[in-house]
């Protein structure tokens, strides 16, 4: 959700509400990922607003990329369009 709000941003309470996730909960998950640097926080009078660091996931993903499986083929290549697997409906434990 955060990098899809681009460079804004999203105050903390517009993203649990849309999550439907308790404030609690959200602050726990925001507070970790701001730690590794994948998100960055900032003061806008008393909302506080989080924003994707594109960087830092792009740095993310280009190693997991390079290191995937120990160099070697681990998953099939992925296929766009109409016939692409559909996402998975998640279930809670």
């Amino acid at each position: 959700m955060l990098v899809q709000a681009g460079d804004d941003g999203m105050p903390a309470g517009v993203i649990a509400g849309t999550l439907g996730v308790p404030n609690s909960s959200l602050s726990f998950h925001l507070a970790h990922l701001t730690r590794a640097g994948l998100i960055q926080q900032r003061r806008e009078g008393r909302s506080l607003i989080y924003t994707a660091d594109y960087a830092a996931m792009n740095a993310l993903v280009g190693y997991l990329m390079e290191n995937c499986c120990g160099g070697a083929a681990c998953a099939p290549a992925a296929h766009c369009g109409e016939d692409a697997a559909q996402p998975q409906e998640r279930i809670s434990a």
